[in-house]
Protein backbone atom coordinates (compact mmCIF):
# COMPACT_ATOMS: atom_id res chain seq x y z
CA UNK A 1 0.00 0.00 0.00
CA UNK A 2 1.16 3.70 -0.48
CA UNK A 3 0.23 7.11 1.19
CA UNK A 4 -3.04 8.00 0.36
CA UNK A 5 -2.30 12.49 0.02
CA UNK A 6 -6.07 12.72 0.81
CA UNK A 7 -7.52 9.76 2.15
CA UNK A 8 -5.10 9.13 4.98
CA UNK A 9 -4.63 12.86 5.82
CA UNK A 10 -8.31 13.03 6.28
CA UNK A 11 -7.93 10.24 8.43
CA UNK A 12 -5.41 11.67 10.63
CA UNK A 13 -7.52 14.80 10.94
CA UNK A 14 -9.89 12.99 12.39
CA UNK A 15 -8.02 11.19 14.75
CA UNK A 16 -6.31 14.44 16.13
CA UNK A 17 -9.49 16.54 16.37
CA UNK A 18 -10.65 13.67 18.42
CA UNK A 19 -7.99 13.47 20.43
CA UNK A 20 -7.90 17.40 20.90
CA UNK A 21 -11.60 17.11 22.21
CA UNK A 22 -11.29 14.44 24.62
CA UNK A 23 -8.06 15.33 26.26
CA UNK A 24 -6.17 11.84 27.34
CA UNK A 25 -7.40 9.67 24.75
CA UNK A 26 -4.70 8.97 22.72
CA UNK A 27 -4.53 8.78 18.88
CA UNK A 28 -3.03 6.04 17.29
CA UNK A 29 -0.75 7.35 13.82
CA UNK A 30 1.20 3.66 13.33
CA UNK A 31 -0.46 2.96 10.27
CA UNK A 32 -0.40 6.21 8.78
CA UNK A 33 3.39 6.98 9.74
CA UNK A 34 3.92 3.64 8.43
CA UNK A 35 2.34 4.16 4.93
CA UNK A 36 4.40 7.29 4.53
CA UNK A 37 8.00 6.27 5.58
CA UNK A 38 7.06 3.41 2.91
CA UNK A 39 6.76 6.39 0.79
CA UNK A 40 10.39 7.41 0.86
CA UNK A 41 10.08 10.66 2.82
CA UNK A 42 12.98 9.97 5.13
CA UNK A 43 14.95 12.73 5.72
CA UNK A 44 12.08 13.66 8.30
CA UNK A 45 10.63 11.94 11.06
CA UNK A 46 7.23 10.70 9.17
CA UNK A 47 5.28 11.49 12.60
CA UNK A 48 6.47 15.60 12.05
CA UNK A 49 5.72 15.22 8.29
CA UNK A 50 2.52 13.73 8.85
CA UNK A 51 1.27 16.08 11.37
CA UNK A 52 2.63 18.88 9.13
CA UNK A 53 0.72 17.64 6.31
CA UNK A 54 -2.52 17.73 8.26
CA UNK A 55 -2.36 21.26 9.86
CA UNK A 56 -0.38 23.24 8.19
CA UNK A 57 -1.14 25.24 4.63
CA UNK A 58 0.67 28.72 2.65
CA UNK A 59 -1.02 30.94 5.82
CA UNK A 60 0.77 29.05 8.55
CA UNK A 61 4.03 29.90 10.07
CA UNK A 62 6.44 26.98 11.45
CA UNK A 63 9.71 26.42 13.57
CA UNK A 64 11.83 23.55 14.06
CA UNK A 65 14.18 22.57 17.13
CA UNK A 66 16.46 19.74 16.04
CA UNK A 67 19.94 19.39 14.81
CA UNK A 68 18.59 18.42 11.75
CA UNK A 69 16.37 21.84 11.77
CA UNK A 70 17.22 23.41 8.48
CA UNK A 71 16.89 20.06 6.17
CA UNK A 72 13.38 19.39 8.16
CA UNK A 73 12.47 22.85 7.95
CA UNK A 74 13.18 22.96 3.81
CA UNK A 75 10.93 19.77 3.82
CA UNK A 76 8.03 20.75 5.32
CA UNK A 77 8.06 24.24 3.23
CA UNK A 78 8.17 22.02 0.20
CA UNK A 79 4.91 19.67 1.23
CA UNK A 80 3.06 22.22 2.77
CA UNK A 81 4.65 25.82 1.83
CA UNK A 82 4.50 26.84 5.32
CA UNK A 83 6.50 29.76 6.38
CA UNK A 84 9.52 28.64 8.93
CA UNK A 85 10.01 31.76 11.01
CA UNK A 86 11.63 32.40 14.49
CA UNK A 87 10.38 30.56 17.34
CA UNK A 88 8.85 33.78 18.71
CA UNK A 89 6.65 34.03 15.33
CA UNK A 90 5.51 30.75 14.70
CA UNK A 91 2.21 29.31 15.09
CA UNK A 92 3.88 25.78 15.12
CA UNK A 93 6.90 24.87 17.07
CA UNK A 94 8.41 21.23 16.38
CA UNK A 95 10.33 19.70 19.07
CA UNK A 96 12.19 16.60 18.32
CA UNK A 97 14.30 14.51 20.73
CA UNK A 98 17.62 15.12 19.30
CA UNK A 99 17.32 19.13 19.70
CA UNK A 100 19.14 18.97 23.28
CA UNK A 101 18.32 19.90 26.79
CA UNK A 102 16.26 22.92 28.00
CA UNK A 103 14.80 22.50 23.93
CA UNK A 104 10.93 22.18 24.92
CA UNK A 105 11.70 25.23 28.17
CA UNK A 106 13.12 26.95 25.74
CA UNK A 107 10.16 26.91 23.17
CA UNK A 108 7.52 27.14 25.60
CA UNK A 109 9.23 29.92 26.76
CA UNK A 110 9.49 31.80 24.04
CA UNK A 111 6.19 31.03 22.11
CA UNK A 112 3.53 33.46 21.29
CA UNK A 113 0.26 33.70 23.30
CA UNK A 114 -1.80 35.08 21.55
CA UNK A 115 -3.76 38.48 22.88
CA UNK A 116 -6.79 39.09 24.52
CA UNK A 117 -8.58 40.07 21.34
CA UNK A 118 -6.86 37.51 19.51
CA UNK A 119 -6.20 34.29 21.46
CA UNK A 120 -5.95 31.94 18.47
CA UNK A 121 -2.68 33.57 17.28
CA UNK A 122 -1.29 31.67 20.19
CA UNK A 123 1.70 28.38 18.94
CA UNK A 124 1.12 25.20 19.56
CA UNK A 125 4.14 23.02 20.67
CA UNK A 126 4.69 19.40 18.79
CA UNK A 127 6.45 17.62 21.10
CA UNK A 128 8.60 14.62 20.18
CA UNK A 129 9.13 11.89 23.84
CA UNK A 130 9.92 8.70 24.16
CA UNK A 131 6.39 7.35 25.38
CA UNK A 132 2.93 8.17 26.01
CA UNK A 133 0.29 6.43 27.93
CA UNK A 134 -2.78 6.47 29.93
CA UNK A 135 -0.84 4.94 33.12
CA UNK A 136 -2.00 7.38 36.19
CA UNK A 137 0.88 9.74 36.89
CA UNK A 138 -1.34 12.83 35.59
CA UNK A 139 -4.44 13.83 36.21
CA UNK A 140 -6.21 15.61 33.63
CA UNK A 141 -9.73 17.78 34.15
CA UNK A 142 -11.53 19.83 32.29
CA UNK A 143 -13.71 20.39 28.92
CA UNK A 144 -13.63 16.81 26.92
CA UNK A 145 -13.42 15.39 29.93
CA UNK A 146 -16.04 13.53 31.68
CA UNK A 147 -14.78 13.06 35.28
CA UNK A 148 -10.91 12.51 35.24
CA UNK A 149 -8.56 11.13 32.77
CA UNK A 150 -4.72 9.93 33.09
CA UNK A 151 -1.59 10.20 31.18
CA UNK A 152 2.15 9.47 31.64
CA UNK A 153 4.72 11.39 28.97
CA UNK A 154 7.74 9.55 29.25
CA UNK A 155 10.91 12.79 28.66
CA UNK A 156 13.76 13.60 30.21
CA UNK A 157 12.53 17.85 29.91
CA UNK A 158 10.41 19.39 32.29
CA UNK A 159 7.65 20.98 31.09
CA UNK A 160 4.51 20.65 33.43
CA UNK A 161 5.34 23.90 35.59
CA UNK A 162 6.50 25.24 32.64
CA UNK A 163 3.22 25.05 30.99
CA UNK A 164 1.17 26.05 33.72
CA UNK A 165 2.63 29.55 34.22
CA UNK A 166 2.75 30.00 29.91
CA UNK A 167 -1.57 28.90 30.20
CA UNK A 168 -2.39 30.66 33.75
CA UNK A 169 -4.23 33.23 31.67
CA UNK A 170 -7.25 31.82 30.40
CA UNK A 171 -7.88 32.09 27.10
CA UNK A 172 -3.94 33.40 26.33
CA UNK A 173 -1.65 30.20 26.33
CA UNK A 174 -0.29 27.21 24.35
CA UNK A 175 -1.59 24.20 23.25
CA UNK A 176 0.57 20.67 22.81
CA UNK A 177 0.80 17.48 20.76
CA UNK A 178 2.86 14.80 22.06
CA UNK A 179 4.41 12.03 19.40
CA UNK A 180 6.23 9.32 20.87
CA UNK A 181 7.84 6.02 19.73
CA UNK A 182 5.22 3.96 18.79
CA UNK A 183 3.57 6.80 17.29
CA UNK A 184 0.67 7.69 19.97
CA UNK A 185 -0.60 11.01 19.51
CA UNK A 186 -1.37 13.02 23.07
CA UNK A 187 -3.25 16.61 22.80
CA UNK A 188 -3.26 18.72 25.47
CA UNK A 189 -5.22 22.23 24.97
CA UNK A 190 -4.81 24.87 26.71
CA UNK A 191 -8.48 24.26 28.42
CA UNK A 192 -7.26 20.73 30.30
CA UNK A 193 -6.23 21.36 33.69
CA UNK A 194 -3.25 19.04 34.69
CA UNK A 195 -1.92 17.84 38.32
CA UNK A 196 0.00 15.16 39.82
CA UNK A 197 -1.50 12.32 40.74
CA UNK A 198 -1.03 11.70 44.40
CA UNK A 199 -2.60 8.04 44.94
CA UNK A 200 -0.85 6.44 41.95
CA UNK A 201 -2.90 2.88 41.85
Amino acid sequence: MTFDYIHDIQTVYRKVVNATSRPGQLADLAEEVALLEEDGKNDCPASFLLLALTLFDQEVTFAVMSKKAEVISKILNQFTYAKPVAIEQADYILILQDAGEGALQEAIGKAKSGTLRNPHTSASLIVEVEKVSNNQTLQLKGPGIRTTAFIDVKTSEKWLELRQMKNREYPLGVDFLFIDQEQQLLSLPRTTQISENRVIV
